[in-house]
């Protein structure tokens, strides 16, 4: 029996399970509808960044004063809630409905600018490859390839050693990043690139990936991604008899 076959049989019986709240989801969808509706959007942003603020900024705190090799970094949500839970099985599960589910919400929401050029997967680590044996940011481009009708290219490799940004401090990211991707080559001189990986942390793999392909003749870089981690500011403390 093809497999597809099976797996139609199969969710009559167990239907698919909500990524987020693990109630049964008819529709075929990752995500039920309440979980899609909580999840948090990024409404004003840096222009620079993506980073969400109170109104749209040229440079924000978070990147004033680094030296970012992409034009513009965008992603449509905050990294948390349902959106935190779609990635990670993604990433995990290798959940491809999830990847399609990500490369919908892009499209539907980008700004117009963000999606022009070539779109180039962010290279995985050695070590997630070993263990999942797939690249979630490659399978997410080529999903928003078959919604754009933008072409894939594989023009970034990561060379060997260097640590996993998971778990890494925000300045040890920085450092770590630096410098561990390169081009292949392949990119046509002054020729539009868009970035595209599933979460946007600190931005630093996304500056290397974007250094490395201006360092290969490519013209302005771009960046997309599904969700961004969101630094919170701590609430503001009241005295104790003042309003």
């Amino acid at each position: 029996m093809p497999g597809s076959l099976a797996r139609s049989l199969l969710s009559l019986v167990v239907p698919p399970l909500c990524v987020a709240c693990r109630e049964p989801e008819l529709s075929g969808s990752p995500v039920c509808p309440p979980c899609a509706a909580a999840m948090e959007a990024v409404g004003p942003c840096c222009r620079r960044c993506g980073a969400p603020l109170p109104c749209p900024v040229a440079a924000c705190a978070e990147c004033r004063g680094r030296r970012l090799a992409f034009e513009r970094a965008w992603a449509p949500l905050a990294y948390t809630g349902a959106a935190r839970a779609l990635v990670l099985a993604v990433k995990g599960r290798g959940l491809s409905r999830g990847a399609s589910y990500m490369a919908d919400v892009i499209a539907c929401r980008a700004p117009p600018a963000m999606l022009g050029g070539v779109l180039v997967p962010v290279p995985p680590h050695a070590e997630r490859m070993r263990r999942h044996g797939q690249n979630q940011a490659r399978e997410l481009a080529v999903a928003l390839a078959r919604v754009t009708g933008l072409p894939v290219r594989d023009l970034l490799v990561r060379r060997p050693g260097g640590l996993r940004q998971v778990g890494l401090e925000r300045h040890a990211r920085r450092a770590n990043a630096r410098g561990w991707i390169e081009s292949r080559g392949g990119m046509r001189a002054g020729a539009r690139a868009v970035l595209v990986d599933d979460v946007y942390t600190t931005g630093s793999t996304l500056d290397a990936g974007a250094a490395a392909l201006r360092r290969a003749g490519s013209g302005p870089v771009t960046a997309v991604c599904f969700a961004r981690a969101v630094r919170r500011r701590p609430p503001v403390a009241q005295s104790a008899g003042g309003a």
